[in-house]
């Protein structure tokens, strides 16, 4: 393969922020141990606010940005790896403080690989992206009232933010579970398809959206919240006894103004879901689960496959809500 090769480059000089897709050297690539012949990448919120201003993570420019990429290892110094292993890489800051998966060669370090199951393709596993984790997290933290607080079986789950990349496939994993799914969601569009994910109920996103009571009517074993704000306090307010909330996002706000209610009064646990640093076993686990939780042929309808040029037209769209499923980034485009 050549030394020169096809990347998305963000760059700040001053007040002059700039996106640009051009050609490289490999010896531009500065981290890690592992070099990775990247097939796919995804576009994720955060990296939505990267590509716009650096979102205060970027530290050090010129910088590829892109959390997410699956691909084949070219070269390693990483006992863990060898030529032609299948990898995936989601999270661990790359993209932010390392250079990410927005470029046909990664070299990153193989402590954040993991090896792609065999049962998966490589596009599949960016379908599903840090996004696909995260829904993947929130589920078995669902699933952890029967297993592990040796609770109430799961019957009824509430998604908060169903039409987006964590949202749907979260409708999807918890149906597959068997629990009953009330996706909520404000666009009226995508009901069709939540729908066809498995949501049992759809309920408008305008019903939570308010300011919440300390304690409200128990109607959710578990909930799933992607976006925080009143509409996580609302959602606390409705658990019932000994329910679990996993939050994993911030679209709506990031501040929760709600009280020790449901904390004291129902025992009701906030589970806060991290997959930049989970652990690579818990990485490990969760992969493997895909093939019997995800039907791709459902969650490709919503899927588009765009290339490094048509990204820098598409991120701007999904910071003003404007997007809906999730755009795959070809590196071969």
């Amino acid at each position: 393969m050549s030394d020169k090769f096809k990347a998305l480059l963000i760059n700040q000089e001053g007040e002059n922020f700039t996106r640009e897709v051009k050609f490289i050297d490999k010896s531009f690539l500065k981290h890690g141990d592992v070099l990775v012949k990247v097939d796919y990448s995804d576009l994720n919120y955060k990296d939505a606010l990267i590509l716009n201003n650096g979102a205060k993570l970027v530290k050090e420019f010129p910088h590829i940005p892109g959390i997410d990429f699956s691909g084949t290892v070219l070269e390693s110094d990483n006992s863990k790896f060898k030529k032609d292993d299948e990898v995936i890489l989601t999270g661990w800051r790359v993209g932010e403080i390392y250079f990410g998966g927005y470029s046909q060669l990664a070299r990153v370090s193989g402590d954040y690989l993991i090896k792609k199951p065999k049962n998966i393709s490589s596009k599949q596993a960016m379908i599903l992206g840090t996004a696909g984790l995260t829904a993947l997290f929130c589920s078995f933290a669902i699933k952890a009232r029967e297993e592990i607080l040796l609770g109430e079986k799961v019957k009824d789950v509430l998604v908060t933010g169903a039409s987006g990349g964590v949202g749907s496939v979260a409708v999807m994993i918890l149906s597959k579970l068997g629990y009953d799914v009330t996706a909520v969601t404000g666009k009226v569009e995508n009901e069709g398809y939540l729908k066809s994910l498995g949501a049992k109920n759809i309920i408008n996103k305008t019903d939570l959206d308010k300011d919440p009571r300390p304690l409200d009517r128990g109607l959710w074993d578990g909930v799933v919240d992607t976006v925080g704000g009143k509409i996580l306090a609302n959602a606390l307010a409705q658990t019932k006894n000994n329910g679990i909330v996993a939050a994993c996002g911030n679209a709506s706000d990031y501040k929760l103004n709600t009280t020790v209610m449901p904390f004291i009064i129902r025992g009701v646990k906030l589970w806060g879901i991290n997959s930049v640093t989970a652990s690579i076993k818990r990485r490990e686990f969760v992969w493997n689960e895909v093939k019997n939780l995800i039907n791709f042929d459902k969650l490709e309808q919503s899927i588009k496959t765009i290339s490094l040029e048509e990204l820098i037209d598409i991120y701007p769209k999904m910071l003003k809500g404007e997007t809906s499923g999730r755009y795959i980034i070809d590196l071969n485009k």
